[in-house]
Parts: C-alpha cells; sequence; structure tokens
C-alpha cells in the first residue's frame, strides 16, 4: 500500500516538474489589484464624487498610495491593525485600499457603537492606528480612555461634515500629503493573508471578531459583478455603510469595473434623491428599510429623474408587494 501511494504522488509530481511559483505564472489574489487596474486602464474615469470633491481613478491611486505610505512612516507594519470611524466619505473609501497596501488589517468600525464597545474592539483587534472622522471625535475621545491600549490617532476632517474636536496630532489630508506617491505597496505574502476585521455587534457579550482575507474579498467582489450582471463604469450610490461587512466588498467591486463613487453621510430620502438626479446614480444596496424610505418619501421629492436605479437588497425579507415602478426615478429590486 506505501510503495502504491509513493508512485502515485510520484505520478503526479511529474505535472510540477519545473512549475514552481513565480512572479511570471503566480500571485496571489487580492481585491487591491483592481485599484491599480482602474488607475491604469481608465485614469480620468471619474472614481469619487463627494460634495464639491471630483477625482479620477489615477488621482485615487495616487491617494492611495501616498495613505499607505504614511501609514508605514507612522510605523505601521505588515500584520497591524488600523480601525476606522467614519460615514461614507472618501477617506473611508480609500482607507479600504490604503491600509492593505501597507500589509495592514482595516477595521472599519460601526459608527452607531458605544465608547465600551468601541474600546473592545480596539484592544481586541490590537489596534495600532486609528483613522476617525471628527463628527465622532465624542464617543472615540471616550473609548480611547478606556482601552488599554496606545493608539496613533489620525482625525478627518470632512469638508461635507459637522465638523468637531480633534483627538489627534494630525489631519488626514496632512497625513495623507506626508506620504511618498511613489509608495510600492505590499503585497499579500499569501492571498490568505488577512486584509479586513469585522465585528459582530448588537448581541449579549463581546463582539465576535470576523477575518477577510484577500482571496475572499477578491472572489466576493467578483461575484457582485456576476450577481447583478453589473456593466463597466456603474455610478454606484453609498447608501450602504462602509463598515458593515465592508461594504459587501462594493468598495473593490466599483474599482473592478472602474466606476463611480457616490459618496454619501447622511441616509436620508432626500439626500438619496439628490445624488440620483445630480450624480446620475445607477446602482445602489440596502437593507428593505431604505427601499421603503424611498417608497414613502414625498412625491414632490422623488421627481426630476427619468432613469432606473437598480437596488441590491439583502439582511431582510423586502417588501411586498414589490413596486413595479416608482416613479421618478424608477427603481428596479434584485
Amino acid at each position: 500500500m506505501a510503495a502504491k501511494k509513493k508512485a502515485a504522488k510520484a505520478k503526479a509530481s511529474k505535472w510540477e516538474a519545473d512549475l514552481g511559483r513565480n512572479a511570471a505564472n503566480y500571485e496571489p489574489l487580492s481585491p487591491v489589484t483592481f485599484l491599480s487596474r482602474a488607475a491604469a486602464t481608465w485614469p480620468k474615469r471619474l472614481a469619487v464624487a463627494h460634495g464639491k470633491i471630483r477625482r479620477n481613478w489615477a488621482e485615487t491611486h495616487a491617494r492611495c498610495r501616498r495613505l499607505a505610505s504614511a501609514l508605514s512612516k507612522a510605523g505601521i507594519k505588515r500584520g497591524d491593525t488600523v480601525a476606522l470611524m467614519a460615514p461614507n466619505i472618501p477617506a473611508a473609501y480609500e482607507a479600504a485600499f490604503g491600509v492593505p497596501m501597507a500589509g495592514a488589517v482595516l477595521n472599519a468600525m460601526n459608527i452607531r457603537l458605544d465608547a465600551e464597545t468601541i474600546a473592545f474592539m480596539l484592544d481586541h483587534g490590537e489596534t495600532k492606528l486609528i483613522l476617525t472622522d471628527t463628527e465622532f471625535a465624542p464617543v472615540i475621545e471616550k473609548a480611547l480612555a478606556k482601552t488599554k491600549r496606545k493608539i496613533i490617532v489620525v482625525d478627518i476632517d470632512d469638508p461635507e461634515g459637522p465638523g468637531g474636536k480633534r483627538l489627534g496630532k494630525i489631519e488626514y489630508e496632512e497625513f495623507v500629503a506626508g506620504g511618498d506617491i511613489d509608495f510600492k505597496p505590499l503585497k499579500p505574502r499569501d492571498e490568505w493573508d488577512a486584509l479586513a476585521l469585522n465585528y459582530t455587534s448588537g448581541t449579549t457579550g463581546n463582539p465576535k471578531g470576523v477575518v477577510y482575507h484577500h482571496r475572499g474579498a477578491y472572489l466576493n467582489a467578483v461575484g457582485n459583478v456576476m450577481v447583478w450582471n453589473l456593466a463597466h463604469h456603474p455610478v454606484y450610490l453609498w447608501t450602504l455603510p462602509m463598515f458593515h461587512c465592508n461594504g459587501w466588498c462594493f468598495p473593490w467591486t466599483i474599482a473592478a469595473m472602474a466606476g463611480t463613487n457616490v459618496c454619501l453621510r447622511r441616509i436620508d430620502a432626500p439626500h438619496i434623491f439628490g445624488a440620483i438626479k445630480n450624480e446620475g446614480v445607477t446602482h445602489m444596496c440596502g437593507a428593505p428599510i431604505v427601499m421603503n424610505m424611498l417608497i414613502n418619501a414625498p412625491e414632490e421629492m422623488r421627481g426630476g429623474a427619468k432613469h432606473t436605479v437598480a437596488i441590491m437588497t439583502a439582511a431582510a425579507p423586502p417588501i411586498t408587494p414589490m413596486p413595479s415602478v416608482l416613479t421618478m426615478p424608477r427603481m428596479t429590486f434584485g
């Protein structure tokens, strides 16, 4: 029996002769590569829209490299955890790429959590640095006082936000500007290397950590394209929180399709319909509660757009009966 197994192994191995992994025939799957491809293929296409901010894919790629460089200069090493507390803004989108480019693991936290829960996550995840929007300074300040770790704080002062107290020594734009545009992103050593850390919440007991690896996020991002039959250059409205399961992997999906990320700080009907009309939104995601909010919005708010917007919904059964059309703009549900 042992001889037969040895013979079978020897027979199989001939197909692997002189076919060891190298740069010419193998690269670990990582969703970060979607960004470099978008920048190389569609450098001038609009990548991010947020108020007056308009950045193409080349600019977004450069900013993410600078962010990765700045993180490295701040002492962030491969395998370190970088936390994020921010709504759906450009800095949050850039973190989905810039953090793993530095070899680090992104922990995007729910903006509705209390200080005790946040402190637990910061400690449990062994956070080294946090990117935090100034709107959430009160809860983050309390959380930092409760944590056992010494954490570097980078404040995000979003021009579309309400402002707030700065907790760290440097603001996000200054931090990014200090990075090297020629920084060479770190690739995962193995496609099973950790990419992101997410935590459960809303249950009894402490939150549970869930890890995404590069391969899984890559495949899920591609799966989003296939399930939705997503064409190139969608205009995607960020009604789904980027902190929720990393936005169902859509930060990487939109980069894969060189689409446009329309950022949205506040999820309410006026802002959503305004973005649909002003930005030409074609796709968005959200739970049924978001759909209900849109359907029940005043008719005058819904008017002014004539194109169809596709919505992917999950987390609960969709509304019934399903509306065949939502006037101005029409919406399809999947």
